[in-house]
């Protein structure tokens, strides 16, 4: 009995797996009929023969409409003929390869009277779309921080075997006036010679004016790198008076200047401090701390209006010592190059190490002096910048701020004393 059941089972277990394999391969077999018939219907494929060297032209379906794309001037995506215009020459270890015949000729895409629907050999399968693929626009001329007073264009070269410095004037824009009336123009110094300059020419009735002009000044390579440019962005009015637009000032000593090739060069204008010189001169400086490097910047700018001694007259030259100081004990100094001028300009950056646990005990001393032969000096002025303990005025307000506003440069104009 055991074994007839045996028997019935087992039959209907075959049974089954044979039915299964059945409907397995008939679904299989319906799948590879479907692609097909699919592949057909997008290709429209008809097999080259060897007499027809000659591209087939296939058309696309009704859904890529050449109209659109002609609209939007898209540009089609096409895979170019494969194995189409070539013979086959048979090779020995059965190896075949393919021997140039016709050459492909790419279609015209932008012909107006050239259809994107019907391409010799190729397939169009899409469109690509120009504007997703444009550089990014350049956005030195719109973007502009707010205060913004202007922003001038150049670039400097300078040429060794002539000693020429050639300057190129591009343009400026955004200047800020009252009306639509501003006539500027464009002077340039080559300080600490303040007699001397160049002069563009006066553009009429706009505050986005282009310039495009060169200047040549003569000077030794040995003092290029002492020398510094100052652009002065002028306006004059009917009754032939200029006005200060802005300027902007830009040191030779850490740029490599060569005649290779112009870099263009853009800098926002700057106001001039337009209070006159204190009675032992002013500096300029920047103060940033970052709290998390535990670090304290300052970038001694320039100093105007310096009053150099009487019996060292002759020596008319000034560098700035800058020294951190925590209560009375001195940690650290350091100093500019030495440069001859009463209106220098230095533009130098210094670091100090100095933990967030001690801004309130700390303080900063810019000393301004006078360079004589050999280590002597004499000290022109100084001016010091910390704590409610130590400071008041412009220079507790310039201590705060930098506080208040981590990691960015703040920059101010100091009185310099003599008192200590």
């Amino acid at each position: 009995m055991s074994e007839q059941v045996a028997a019935v089972a087992g039959g209907v277990l075959g049974s089954l797996l044979l039915l299964l394999l059945i409907g397995i391969g008939i679904y299989f077999f319906w799948r590879k009929r479907c692609s097909g018939r699919s592949y057909e219907e997008l290709l429209n494929v008809r097999t080259p023969t060897r007499s027809n060297t000659t591209a087939d032209v296939h058309s696309v379906s009704p859904s890529s409409s050449c109209a659109t794309d002609m609209g939007h001037r898209s540009i089609p995506f096409v895979v170019p003929p494969k194995f189409r215009g070539r013979d086959w020459v048979g090779l020995q270890n059965e190896v075949r390869i393919q021997e140039d015949s016709e050459p492909y000729t790419a279609p015209d895409f932008f012909n107006p009277r050239s259809s994107f629907c019907s391409l010799g050999g190729a397939y169009v399968l899409g469109s690509i779309n120009p504007a997703l693929y444009k550089y990014p626009e350049d956005n030195e001329e719109t973007d502009f921080p707010k205060g913004n007073i202007g922003r001038i264009w150049f670039a400097v070269e300078y040429e060794y075997e002539t000693e020429r410095l050639v300057v190129s004037l591009i343009k400026v824009r955004n200047l800020q006036f009252s009306s639509d009336s501003c006539n500027p123009f464009v002077k340039m110094h080559l300080l600490p010679d303040e007699r001397r300059y160049l002069q563009s020419k006066t553009k009429r009735k706009t505050v986005n004016p282009q310039f495009d002009e060169n200047f040549v000044f003569q000077v030794s390579g040995k003092t290029l790198h002492q020398r510094t440019l100052r652009f002065s962005v002028y306006h004059v009015d009917k009754i032939k008076k200029h006005h200060l637009l802005g300027q902007v000032l830009f040191p030779l000593k850490n740029e490599n200047l060569t005649d290779d090739g112009k870099l263009v060069i853009w800098r926002d204008l700057e106001q001039e401090s337009l209070e006159p010189p204190s009675e032992y001169g002013d500096i300029q400086f920047s103060l940033s701390y970052n709290d998390y490097l535990g670090r304290l910047t300052v970038v001694v700018l320039r100093a105007k209006g310096i009053q150099f001694l009487e019996e060292h007259a002759i020596v008319s030259s000034a560098y700035v010592k800058v020294s951190l100081m925590n209560h009375n004990r001195f940690i650290k100094s350091k100093k500019t190059a030495v440069l001859g001028s009463p209106n220098p300009v230095y533009n130098e950056t210094f670091s100090f190490k100095l933990e967030q646990s001690e801004l309130d005990t700390a303080s900063l001393s810019l000393s301004v002096l006078q360079h004589i032969e050999g280590d002597k000096s004499n000290l022109l002025g100084r001016v010091v910048v910390g704590p409610f303990m130590y400071t008041r005025g412009r220079e507790l307000e310039h201590w705060n701020e930098m506080l208040n506003k981590p990691k960015e440069l703040v920059k101010r104009w100091h009185a310099l004393s003599i008192s200590t």
